[in-house]
């Protein structure tokens, strides 16, 4: 949620042409006022200042302790998506706190309803704003994913340390991996860019 659902609704000057000046305006509508941008919740924070390694740990060694068993697949995913959630919370807030005052305004005067506002005039200018930074945020989680291992999560890293470990041909099996995470990255991205303009918010 942005800063634009927070403002307070001072009553909108009726223009000059209204022909009573002294009856509201039967187009008046709230105007809103931006206020001080809040700190994130205390769970976003956690999140961000702490390491991921250590977030995968609780996840799959911590929650056993409450009656939550989990694969070293489905932790590795749950940490990840928790992660990125986080980071990309922070970083959507930043573009809807970035809409123009004005752009609400306008949306206001032609009636449109909070929810009209936030999915039509707020949000896909927001997303487009910050959509490099969403992007590159979804890599460092994907290349992050190199540390599931730790767990056993049979992921590309892992694969490439046991092949090494068999063979005892580690640079060959790096450098190998090392060029898939290229590629998957490249990959990723450009799959990104082209699907967020064309289904998120536009050209």
């Amino acid at each position: 949620s942005g800063g634009w659902a927070r403002w307070p609704a001072p009553q909108q000057q009726c223009p000059s042409r209204c022909p009573a000046a002294a009856s509201p305006c039967p187009v008046s509508r709230p105007i809103p006022n931006r206020s001080p941008a809040k700190t994130p919740p205390d769970d976003v924070e956690l999140i961000r200042n702490t390491p991921f390694i250590v977030q995968l740990f609780f996840v799959f060694f911590g929650l056993p302790a409450a009656g939550v068993r989990l694969s070293p697949e489905v932790a590795s995913v749950m940490a990840m998506v928790i992660n990125l959630g986080a980071y990309a919370a922070e970083i959507i807030r930043a573009g809807i706190e970035a809409t123009p005052k004005g752009q609400v305004e306008a949306a206001l005067s032609l009636a449109m309803n909070p929810r009209q506002i936030f999915t039509r005039v707020v949000l896909p200018p927001a997303l487009r704003k910050v959509w490099p930074a969403l992007v590159s945020q979804i890599i460092i989680v994907m290349l992050g994913s190199a540390v599931c291992g730790q767990i056993s999560t049979e992921e590309l890293s892992y694969a490439a340390n046991l092949i090494q470990s068999r063979n005892f041909r580690a640079f060959e099996a790096f450098i190998i991996a090392t060029g898939i995470y290229l590629l998957l990255s490249i990959g990723v991205r450009k799959l990104l860019n082209w699907l967020g303009p064309r289904f998120l918010f536009g050209r």
